[in-house]
């Protein structure tokens, strides 16, 4: 997978929430979304780049051209639209860069104006509550997506709650993302299907009401599964995400904590869970 470093910045909290959850927005799988985002971290006005509250976001598509179009296509509609905030580039030294400013611009209708500072170009948008501030371009490099945990849990508030616990974990793991409602899936995914249309169908054999029709890998006792997808700019940093939220959701009433196994049909990186936990 391709990725890009966002860096948004706003006004205070409020405003800074509202764009990132509209940016991260029916971003969670390239399944059927346009790109993988989610918040990697938060940053104090003392970490961001123009001294206010900002929010570091990471989107992950399948190629470069697809994570360009999808990413100025988002923050056109979901941040430029949101007052105060402004757009920055968190990797200005990548190599491979995708046109932020350079498209966004245009919506200026010829009023917008761009200065250079340090070498990086940046254009200024009159817009009703004054000016958005974005970079020309974002770089862009290669990381890895699609790092899972499987847990299985007695009751489903039980897996509820471990699922919560290594959410919060892999929080704490800079350069990962969990894109998913909450960090959690719970309509994990198989790839192909009986439908020749479909790409991923329900992953069947950890379905608990499938168990006496499937060749089941449901273990016995639990009535409830969940999976934590993790993407990440490093191979490295989806290994430490992955460690971190199996230990974290391990607990009373977790009866398994297990991965998908794709057979090598996504991708090259496979992560073995004993050999993390070593």
């Amino acid at each position: 997978m391709r990725y890009c470093r966002v860096i948004v910045t706003a006004h205070d909290p409020h405003w800074l929430d509202a764009a990132v959850r509209e940016l991260c927005g029916y971003g969670t799988s390239v399944i059927a979304c346009d790109a993988e985002v989610g918040v990697d971290q938060w940053l104090s006005t003392d970490e961001s780049p123009d001294g206010r509250v900002g929010a570091v976001v990471l989107a992950f598509g399948f190629s470069t051209d697809a994570l360009g179009k999808a990413i100025a296509n988002r923050i056109g509609q979901c941040v430029m639209t949101c007052p105060s905030t402004a757009v920055f580039d968190g990797m200005p030294q990548a190599e491979e860069k995708v046109p932020l400013g350079k498209r966004l611009r245009f919506f200026g209708d010829g009023f917008q104006k761009s200065k250079v500072i340090a070498g990086r170009r940046y254009w200024r948008i009159p817009v009703m509550d004054g000016e958005f501030l974005c970079e020309e371009s974002l770089g862009v490099a290669k990381g890895v997506a699609g790092g899972n945990i499987l847990i299985q849990g007695a009751t489903q508030p039980t897996t509820l709650d471990a699922a919560r616990r290594g959410v919060e974990a892999i929080q704490q793991v800079t350069n990962s993302i969990t894109p998913f409602p909450g960090g959690v899936a719970r309509s994990g995914s198989k790839v192909g299907s009986k439908y020749k249309a479909l790409k991923a169908s329900t992953s069947d054999p950890y379905c608990p009401t499938l168990r006496s029709r499937v060749e089941s890998q449901v273990v016995e006792g639990a009535s409830c599964v969940l999976e934590i997808v993790i993407d990440g700019t490093t191979e490295a940093s989806v290994a430490a995400a992955m460690t971190a939220a199996t230990n974290a959701a391990a607990g009373e009433g977790v009866l398994a904590i297990s991965a998908g196994n794709y057979g090598g049909k996504l991708g090259k990186f496979h992560f073995h869970l004993h050999q993390l936990l070593a």
